[in-house]
């Protein structure tokens, strides 16, 4: 069975007329960060959905100097499968904007603040939405005053990384100054975040809609990365699992989330709920994964969105962007 047909793509085939709008589009894919792996995994299926729905598309694997890509470019528009540092930090999309090249997925500041786990908690918070209890931790002489601040257990995190890579659970002293040094190998930024035990669920959003919840369930510790892109026993629940009343709850939540930091046209949230029914936002991803064992298309196809529609309507948003700059 192709990679297609396990997203459930359905023969779905572009406007002839919009094909013509939409021009040649170069799929950027790749790039030099942590996440170039699952990138290239992302950018080849989006690659093929668009083909197979008529667009006049091709590939570009991004290394080296970013810039280089919009010299002499060869496309009309671009759809943005880069994850992690240079693709989905706002920096491709200021060299993209600069040059005047419509482009898929969030703005340049939506981007980096999404990209930068403590400042999205710091406008959460600034916002009133529930986001757990968290600070940044800078050395190891600053872990006295994390345990002072939270409880135990907190997750440690990288602030600028994504797909779960650095993430770890600590329960103890040593284990969260541990934890610290592999994070700061990653980042000079490491966010320290009280840990929810409870249920995960994540949410998708598509053109200012919001998509059926998917609940996650996994073996693992928590949903890390490869529970998300390796593992086949990871289990995912569509319906999600809750109450009605409580899915829309969770998908509001996410929109306004979403909003708040200035997201457009596609990305994903990812929530925890506790013992008590709460809800509470762990971050907002503006470039999620699109291979076959991401949550996007998986959430798109139980709205009854193959995923040759989902990469064109993610496409189509690009044509109110065309002579920005």
């Amino acid at each position: 069975m192709s990679e297609l047909n396990r997203m459930g793509v359905q023969n779905y085939q572009a406007d002839p007329e919009l094909v013509n709008r939409l021009g040649r589009v170069a799929v950027f894919m790749g790039g030099d960060s942590a996440e170039r792996v699952v990138s290239l995994k992302s950018g080849q299926a989006v690659l093929s959905a668009l083909q197979s729905a008529g667009v006049n598309a091709y590939g570009v694997d991004v290394t080296g100097c970013l810039l280089k890509t919009v010299e002499n470019p060869e496309y009309d528009r671009v759809f943005i499968a880069l994850h992690g540092r240079g693709g989905e930090d706002g920096t491709i999309q200021a060299i993209l904007s600069q040059a005047g090249i419509p482009y898929t997925g969030s703005d340049v500041l939506a981007s980096a603040l999404a990209m930068d786990k403590l400042r999205s908690k710091y406008v959460f918070r600034g916002c009133n939405l529930p986001t757990p209890g968290f600070c940044s931790m800078a050395g190891e002489e600053d872990a006295g005053t994390v345990l002072t601040k939270l409880r135990l257990p907190v997750g440690v995190k990288p602030a600028r990384e994504g797909s779960s890579i650095g993430i770890r659970k600590v329960t103890s002293r040593e284990e969260l100054l541990d934890a610290w040094r592999e994070a700061a190998e990653l980042d000079e930024q490491v966010l320290i975040e009280e840990w929810i035990e409870g249920p995960e669920f994540t949410v998708s959003l598509l053109q200012d809609q919001a998509l059926p919840a998917i609940g996650l369930s996994t073996d693992h510790v928590f949903y890390d990365y490869d529970a998300k892109y390796l593992a086949d026993d990871t289990r995912y629940r569509i319906p999600c699992g809750l109450p009605p009343e409580d899915e829309v709850r969770l998908q509001q939540l996410s929109l306004e989330a979403f909003r708040a930091l200035g997201c457009k046209t596609w990305g994903r949230v990812d929530v925890m709920q506790d013992s008590e029914g709460n809800f509470w936002l762990l971050e907002v991803n503006t470039v999620p994964g699109m291979t076959d064992h991401s949550l996007v298309p998986m959430a798109a196809k139980a709205a009854g969105i193959s995923f040759e529609e989902l990469v064109v309507r993610i496409l189509k948003d690009t044509l109110t962007r065309d002579g920005d700059a």
